[in-house]
């Protein structure tokens, strides 16, 4: 039988890097745009709590809210890309309408009206890019296990350098340039869009059917397209409880670095926005390491399940905010604050974490898209984050009613509880792949996925 496949790009130029050079331009598209995004995410709390005098309960509502409208308009932004705009106009659109909401974030009097236009504008451009990410690839092409690990890096480029710079124009200077930087970098990424469309995977029209972007179809034998909707929601509903713990690093751990860690070294004081980036500077120094460490798993046919990966990052955010209570809990005792070096800590714990999970999920559901679906089925791994994020500031108006530790801890019970519903999943995932066990590579839940290599 003819393997069906999928033409990637009509022009296939010399590779970049040992991949189809159309990576390195969303690569850097997408950076530009995290660079926007998280430049933002750095200043909103400090700029509600100190420049417009939000109380810290309505600030926590308000950022849980807007970022979670952030993860919801690509629901409805995909849709209009598949049947409508197609990808490349999406991107250039909403890139667009997103500069123009960070330039209105200098403007007090339209701070509402700002976040709106950003999110509004994500819709159309966050499942647009990334759904372009597996159309680079042909079916039989093993470097696609690694693509979007190499992708994630290019989101925590933007985000690292993001808080060091707007975060220090905000901050120090002013609240405008902060914003203003934020707007910059989002230009960037539309011109290098532009210019690099040529790489790019030819426009797919919507064509029905239920192919996959590999050829292969839903409906095997002895095995309904129902029972993958279902893993699917239920893969949604345990992400939505990580996100609700995961997202308190811009919400409650923020106002909590600002106010309550010992930030004092060599005689200066280091800004709490520039912590943000350690995150991000991680993620580049790990997942070569996490990669290769998968790879080598392979070899020996140990590679975890996709889903175990994701039920042992869960396990690692709860660590991660573990630690923290039990800091708050011994240094609280001594009247003094928390060394800077816990709070590290914590974020070294909550990045290996994110390697394991949010990289893995994205990829899982963009491989399983419908042929002409990409941007809205990774729409809809992003519903997973909207609702995570509103979670995530339902929790964190929690932060003045109890304890610091006690919070934490609370938080990392979310975490555990996220870890312990992937891993029942990974359970039932396995006994309905064990149905079609010669479909391993579009799996949920089996461990003979394809093996990584290193980037």
């Amino acid at each position: 039988m003819r393997r069906i496949r999928v033409k990637a790009v009509e022009h296939r130029a010399r590779d970049w890097f040992g991949h189809p050079p159309g990576l390195s331009v969303l690569f850097m598209t997408e950076t530009w745009e995290q660079f926007s995004y998280y430049g933002m995410r750095a200043l909103l709390v400090y700029y509600m709590t100190k420049s417009l005098a939000f109380g810290q309960g309505k600030a926590s509502f308000i950022y849980g809210v807007y970022t979670a409208l952030f993860f919801l308009t690509p629901i409805a932004g995909g849709i209009v890309s598949d049947r409508w705009l197609g990808q490349r106009r999406a991107v250039l659109i909403g890139g667009s309408t997103m500069a123009i909401g960070h330039f209105m974030m200098g403007s007090p009097s339209l701070f509402f009206v700002a976040l709106a236009t950003i999110a509004a504008g994500n819709g159309l451009f966050l499942p647009s890019l990334a759904s372009q990410v597996n159309l680079l690839y042909e079916y039989s092409d093993r470097r696609r296990a690694v693509a979007f690990n190499i992708y994630y890096v290019g989101i925590n480029l933007g985000a690292f350098l993001a808080p060091l710079v707007c975060g220090t124009l905000g901050e120090g200077v002013g609240w405008d340039y902060g914003f203003g930087a934020a707007c910059i970098g989002m230009g960037i990424g539309v011109a290098t869009y532009c210019f690099g469309a040529r790489f790019l995977p030819a426009e797919h029209r919507p064509s029905g059917g239920g192919k996959t972007n590999d050829g292969v179809q839903f409906k095997l034998p002895g095995f309904h397209f129902d029972d993958r909707i279902r893993l699917f929601f239920a893969i949604v509903l345990a992400v939505i409880l990580y996100r609700g713990a995961y997202e308190q690093i811009g919400n409650t751990v923020a106002l909590w670095a600002d106010q309550d860690v010992n930030r004092m070294t060599l005689g200066h004081v280091i800004p709490g926005s520039w912590f943000q980036s350690l995150n991000p500077l991680l993620i580049f120094s790990l997942t070569p390491l996490v990669l290769r460490y998968w790879a080598r798993s392979a070899q020996r046919d140990r590679e975890p399940s996709p889903l175990r990966k994701m039920s042992l990052g869960a396990l690692g955010l709860m660590m991660a905010y573990l630690l923290l209570a039990v800091a708050i809990h011994f240094q609280s005792g001594l009247g003094n604050q928390v060394s800077w070096w816990w709070f590290a800590a914590y974020i070294v714990l909550l990045t290996v974490g994110e390697l394991y999970i949010l990289p893995v999920g994205l990829g899982l559901f963009a491989r399983l898209a419908p042929q002409g679906r990409g941007a809205t089925t990774i729409a809809s791994w992003y519903l997973a984050a909207f609702a995570g994020n509103l979670l995530a500031g339902a929790l964190g108006t929690l932060w003045s009613l109890v304890s610091h530790d006690i919070f934490f801890c609370l938080i990392a019970g979310v975490a555990a509880t996220a870890s312990i519903l992937l891993r029942k999943l990974e359970a039932i995932a396995l006994r309905v792949d064990s149905v079609h066990s010669g479909q391993a590579a579009t799996s949920f839940g089996t461990r003979r996925v394809s093996a990584p290599t290193t980037p």
